[in-house]
């Protein structure tokens, strides 16, 4: 791998995600990142950040992931790099150079979007406009703000790199009580909550399957030194 990202470590939520990093790096020859599965969500993820032994000062650490848009700039299977994240009118940067580097690494494969940090997840196209053009952002996930406001104390740059998995247009299902509090998922409620919103989940289960398959391809395209056509 020509090293001309010196990346210490990629965060990844747990589950298809991560698995998704995971075979994007297969076949990768010379050195990778250490991959890490991370909690969904906010509070989860501060407790396990706090719980490990993250890193020493001047580390550079990937968050990779899919994520829902805010904008209708921006659709399924679109690579997202994070300039920022807001929560709760709080806002932090990403390292600039990391993601300067990471985006020119990427050229016109990738947007560079402001991103909202939600505490539950934002499941309705209604809600979905009204937070795009009320907070001007573009893409939301469950995780960035608290990674960021982490990390910065402890002097690690970080950058997010990311792929929509839903529109701004439709309504998914909501399944914010299929996420349990150790930021793990919930399989029967899961199930239970798809069910009940056929329609959504199809849409959803599509839009995922699209996004974790540029998440994998887009993480073969950063390590193995292919360059996007």
């Amino acid at each position: 791998m020509p090293n001309f990202l010196p990346i210490n470590t990629i965060l990844v939520p747990q589950g298809a995600e991560y698995k998704a990093v995971c075979r994007g790096l297969n076949g990768v020859t010379g050195s990778i990142p250490t991959v890490v599965a991370i909690p969904v969500g906010m509070k989860p993820l501060l407790k396990y950040l706090h719980q490990g032994q993250f890193l020493a000062p001047k580390s550079r650490v990937l968050i990779m992931g899919i994520c829902g848009s805010l904008s209708d700039r921006y659709r399924v299977g679109d690579i997202v790099l994070y300039q920022d994240c807001i929560y709760q009118g709080k806002l932090l940067e990403c390292d600039r150079t990391f993601t300067a580097q990471l985006h020119s690494s990427l050229s016109e494969k990738v947007s560079l979007v402001k991103s909202l940090t939600s505490d539950r997840m934002i499941w309705s196209a209604a809600e979905k406009l009204h937070l795009g053009e009320t907070l001007a952002a573009d893409v939301v996930d469950m995780e960035g703000f608290t990674a960021l406001e982490f990390f910065n104390v402890g002097g690690v740059a970080v950058t997010m790199l990311r792929v929509v998995s839903d529109d701004c247009q439709h309504d998914i299902p909501d399944l914010t009580s299929a996420i349990n509090s150790d930021g793990s998922l919930n399989p029967f409620s899961l199930a239970m909550a798809m069910l009940r919103q056929p329609l959504a989940a199809t849409r959803l289960i599509r839009g995922s399957l699209t996004a974790l398959k540029v998440l994998e391809q887009v993480t073969n395209m950063l390590f193995s030194g292919n360059r996007p056509e």
